[in-house]
């Protein structure tokens, strides 16, 4: 995966993939592959089993957020200049871009089942409490929104065939499959072409990097993984939940940014940092994982 990232680094470099052909790229990605992989992770034989798995991911994923959240307030001081940009940073992970792919690799569809519940929560509260956390108000509009991305939709749907058994034709799920595999080649592509457009030596003199990446890639998902531990849960739920939680910053955070004109280029850098640190913490969260 990360072999394909610094593919992806030396594709801007050179120009093939520019910033706007980046964002057409994201749109496919966001709008259409990643939305297939999660409804397709649900055209699986039902079982109790699953489904009960599924309930338990919701439920850690619920408590992973919470920890992630109160951290934030506590560990992220009030008087610190990008409160706000450094609080959503360490809560909002990658799991679309990042953490779909490699769940898939390591756990494949069962695992990305999993984490349909984590990506559902994600959108949810990415579009209610981290756009508000972002904006510095509230606006409780935003959670239509969420309900209306491809994303969600695409588990309210897999979730009813799921239940109701309903399978698609095999020539419709095998044309399907054959988008679905683009997702981690170009997840990876849009990730080290949005790295490459980050000055990392402007980047590592602020100390919120720091801060940040130790948060998001570290502190966070290790005390989730202690809290989550405690619940019981399937080991393999646990798992999908941690690493979910360990991915680097989440690339909303950014377009947020843009949005509201609120330092963008601090999103970006928390964004770039942390997906290139995660090439050597997620195997540590991994390792600790399995314990």
């Amino acid at each position: 995966m990360f072999i394909i990232l610094f593919l992806g680094v030396i594709c801007s470099f050179k120009g093939i993939i520019t910033k706007e052909g980046s964002k057409q790229l994201s749109s496919v990605e966001l709008n259409i592959v990643n939305p297939l992989l999660i409804f397709m992770s649900y055209q699986t034989k039902y079982s109790r089993e699953l489904l009960g798995g599924l309930l338990w991911s919701f439920l850690l994923s619920a408590v992973s957020f919470a920890v992630a959240i109160l951290l934030s307030m506590v560990l992220v001081r009030k008087s610190r200049e990008d409160r706000d940009i450094e609080r959503f940073s360490c809560i909002y992970s990658n799991c679309g871009f990042i953490g779909i792919p490699l769940i898939n690799g390591i756990f494949g569809t069962e695992g990305v089942l999993y984490l349909t519940a984590y990506v559902t929560l994600f959108n949810l509260l990415v579009w209610t409490h981290g756009f508000m956390l972002m904006k510095g108000e509230r606006d409780f509009s935003s959670f239509v929104k969420a309900l209306r991305s491809p994303s969600v939709i695409a588990v309210f749907l897999g979730l009813i065939c799921y239940l109701t058994n309903l399978r698609l034709p095999s020539l419709l799920s095998g044309s399907l499959e054959y988008v679905t595999a683009m997702n981690t080649p170009l997840a990876m592509l849009i990730a080290g072409s949005a790295a490459a457009q980050t000055s990392f030596i402007k980047a590592m003199k602020r100390s919120g990097v720091y801060l940040v990446s130790a948060m998001k890639l570290l502190v966070v998902p290790v005390v989730s993984f202690a809290v989550c531990r405690l619940f019981g849960a399937p080991q393999l739920v646990l798992m999908t939940v941690t690493i979910a939680a360990a991915c680097p910053c989440a690339t909303t955070g950014t377009m947020f940014a843009i949005q509201m004109d609120k330092k963008p280029q601090r999103c970006s850098e928390f964004f770039a940092v942390t997906t290139l640190l995660s090439a050597l913490t997620l195997p540590i969260i991994t390792v600790i994982g399995s314990l």
